[in-house]
């Protein structure tokens, strides 16, 4: 790998000098999206610098989100952010699938238990009654995107078994189960990973999170999920349209 020298007489920091050139390395395709760039030791010696300027160059481009850390194995080049609308909805198999990305699915989690007040609440059920809480790893060409957890009722989905979770929900629901999606409601907040979860989306604490929680209806205005879902904030940007 030939890279330029770092000028050390520049007043520009020599660790911004190192941005620059892994910048202009990504940009002209030399580390693709998902490919390790090399070590901090490695690019310790090829700038002639210490760990600790280089480590303050990588950390400001996975801040950035031009890279991200996987906890033991390294330092990789992000892909572009994936835009999601605020309005609409489409599950995570559709939404990939429209943007020629391979969606697929890691069930860690499908059980049947009681709803806790909160959620029992949104799903309009009794306490005493059962629900699905299925928990599941979202993934994009093969990289961890989000977590989800979802509850729904059982008295809807009674046939729900393991190998509908492979795939799209929503189409379950609106195929086999034949009811109507009508829409949902939503709330989004910033926040950073809980540990358990930056295990599971394979990053390193602190690292920040969107949090989205959604209760979705049917046509006839019954609540049949509820979802929170945690998104890599470094693989997301949502975007909404307003007008006056």
């Amino acid at each position: 790998m030939v890279i330029e020298v770092v000028d050390k007489q520049s007043p520009i920091p020599i660790y911004a000098q190192i941005e620059e050139q892994l910048k202009s390395r990504i940009s002209e395709g030399e580390f693709l999206p998902g490919t390790a760039i090399p070590s901090e030791r490695e690019l310790t010696e090829t700038f002639g610098v210490s760990r600790m300027t280089v480590r303050q160059s990588v950390t400001n481009l996975v801040n950035e989100g031009l890279l991200y850390r996987e906890k033991g194995r390294g330092t990789f080049v992000a892909a572009a952010k994936v835009e999601q609308p605020l309005s609409g909805m489409t599950s995570f198999t559709e939404d990939m699938l429209s943007r020629g990305m391979e969606p697929s699915n890691e069930l860690l989690k499908f059980e049947k238990r009681k709803p806790d007040k909160v959620i029992a609440e949104e799903l309009q059920l009794e306490e005493s009654d059962e629900i699905f809480f299925v928990e599941r790893i979202r993934y994009a060409d093969k990289i961890p995107m989000a977590i989800e957890r979802t509850y729904l009722p059982v008295t809807l989905f009674p046939e729900l078994g393991r190998e509908v979770l492979i795939g799209s929900l929503y189409s379950y629901v609106e195929g086999s189960a034949q009811l109507k999606i009508s829409g949902a409601v939503q709330r989004m907040e910033a926040a950073l990973a809980k540990r358990e979860d930056a295990e599971l989306l394979h990053v390193e604490t602190p690292f920040a999170v969107l949090v989205i929680e959604r209760v979705s209806k049917l046509s006839n205005g019954v609540p049949f999920e509820v979802v929170r879902s945690t998104y890599r904030a470094d693989r997301y940007k949502f975007t909404s349209e307003i007008q006056r």
